[in-house]
């Protein structure tokens, strides 16, 4: 079997039927997902160990297979002939190997055909700080957090370093100087790349993925040296992602965290993508800004009271996940099953819907 034409029929159709994520998979046809659905392609054979393999290897370089075969699982981006890239991923699970790959579009998105509230313009106003985008894996933080370097590049004459594993949006410089460095091509990890940029002299810089302790405490020291400094977690609320970064550290140095994350804090965008009743998705988002209110209860460690100040804050544009869910349930955007299954308190979301 010729697999390399495989690969590209495969790859048409994820384009064709406008596809988010393309797997594969023994045992099972390629599958799609569409409008946060798996669809099989029932039409296709199920793919054998050596159909998974030989699929996986067309996507790599000589380099890259090496580097997978060693450490059985590798991430990467693929350019399908100039027509789409795809943030790819490839590991072992019991002794076969299976791929995700995620498309991404050509055209980045701007902060409104994403449908994010317009409060996100907001975040890219200040010279310094530190801008979370946080919330569970595939639902659209990457994307955001694009949308929101674009409008940067767009409207503002600084340099952006990004710092990406892989580079997944490839950014065209306008008004500002952007420099992509992909991990393991470029640099060899976020927390060098990171310490790096002091060199590089950036006025804005985008990791994104925080995931050790020395990442998280470089990018902080960053946002409070004169940098704006993007980031993305993965947790489920603004209040999760304070409690998340505190704790990486050990006891001895949770104060001092404190103290910078405060000072240094422009706010957290914590969001989920949730199917639009006519078909797609939209995002549902908490809102929060670093008031004088949010920085006090950070340094003093009352973050369980973060949730009460966002929800008395709407008239500075601070909103909570429940509240912005029902607000879509009561403009028909959502139905209420899908809010239920995005909230994390479904019974206070029913008595917001219902006022």
């Amino acid at each position: 079997m010729n697999y390399k034409d495989l690969l590209k029929e495969l790859l048409e159709t994820v384009l064709q039927q406008k596809a988010s994520d393309f797997h594969i998979s023994v045992g099972h046809p390629p599958i799609l997902r569409i409008g946060g659905r798996l669809i099989s392609l029932v039409r296709r054979r199920e793919l054998t160990q050596g159909d998974s393999k030989s699929l996986a290897f067309e996507l790599m370089t000589d380099v890259q297979q090496e580097r997978f075969l060693a450490n059985k699982e590798i991430d990467f981006s693929y350019n399908f002939e100039d027509k789409a890239r795809f943030r790819v991923n490839i590991f072992f699970q019991r002794g076969s190997i299976s791929c995700a790959l995620r498309y991404i579009t050509d055209k980045i998105p701007t902060i409104e055909e994403l449908s994010m509230p317009a409060i996100t313009h907001e975040f890219i106003r200040p010279a310094q700080g530190f801008v979370l985008i946080t919330g569970p894996s595939s639902q659209g933080k990457s994307t955001t957090l694009a949308a929101m370097i674009d409008e940067l590049n767009h409207t503002k004459p600084v340099h952006i370093i990004t710092i990406e594993d892989p580079i997944e949006y490839v950014f065209k410089d306008d008004r500002a100087l952007i420099d992509q460095r992909e991990l393991g091509h470029d640099t060899m990890s976020f927390s060098k790349a990171l310490k790096s940029t002091f060199r590089q002299d950036p006025d804005v810089i985008m990791v994104g993925e925080m995931r050790d302790s020395e990442t998280i405490s470089t990018a902080i020291t960053a946002a409070e040296t004169g940098h704006l400094v993007f980031a993305t977690l993965h947790t489920n609320s603004a209040s999760q992602s304070v409690h998340r970064i505190v704790d990486s550290f050990p006891g001895e140095q949770q104060d001092q965290i404190r103290a910078q994350l405060s000072g240094s804090l422009v706010g957290i965008i914590s969001q989920r993508l949730v199917p639009r009743i006519n078909g797609g998705l939209i995002p549902a988002c908490e809102i929060m800004l670093n008031t004088p209110a949010v920085s006090n209860l950070i340094r003093e460690n009352k973050v369980h009271e973060l949730p009460m100040v966002i929800e008395t804050s709407s008239e500075i544009g601070m909103i909570s996940l429940n509240r912005y869910l029902a607000d879509l349930v009561r403009a028909k955007e959502i139905a209420m099953d899908a809010a239920q299954n995005y909230s994390l308190n479904p019974m206070e979301l029913r008595s917001l819907v219902k006022r």
